[in-house]
């Protein structure tokens, strides 16, 4: 079976630029630029037919809604605008650590934490902690500013 040359993790929103400011720094990645020699993406969208009236152009962004990896090695995601809000607990999500795994129970719930309250700063939702103390466990499952839900373990 052939695999992908390329992909990127698509994630379906209201407000694109809202997301890109929110998971820009959670992830560590930068806003991709607009292709060629466009200055916005909304410039760019505008040239291929996509029709103003689906466009935010009075967003400050100019329609920001991607995100890639500075250093190239996770994939590059696209805050995708679509009419319908959420209904259902995503099928797929995003666990992100604080520091790794391999660190005291101790040592990772504390930093766990102390990021879980810049990310509820930042517009998350803290939606249920896991703390088993006996199994080296702790998660806390968030949900973004628009409801998509992620772990920080």
């Amino acid at each position: 079976m052939r695999s992908a040359e390329f992909w990127q993790l698509t994630i379906d929103c209201h407000d694109p630029a809202r997301l890109v400011s929110f998971w820009a720094p959670v992830l560590g990645y930068d806003v991709r630029p607009a292709p060629g020699d466009f200055a916005t993406w909304n410039d760019y969208y505008l040239s291929v037919g996509v029709p103003a009236d689906e466009l935010d152009l009075n967003d400050p962004t100019g329609g920001a809604d991607r995100l890639i990896d500075p250093q190239g090695h996770g994939p590059a995601i696209w805050f995708q605008p679509v009419p319908e809000g959420k209904s259902v607990k995503n099928r797929i999500h995003l666990d992100v650590y604080a520091m790794s795994r391999e660190e005291p129970y101790a040592a990772r719930k504390a930093a766990n934490a102390a990021w879980v309250e810049e990310l509820v700063a930042a517009g998350a939702t803290i939606l249920k902690v896991l703390d088993e103390p006996e199994w080296g466990r702790y998660y806390i499952t968030l949900a973004d500013p628009e409801g998509n839900e992620f772990c920080v373990g």
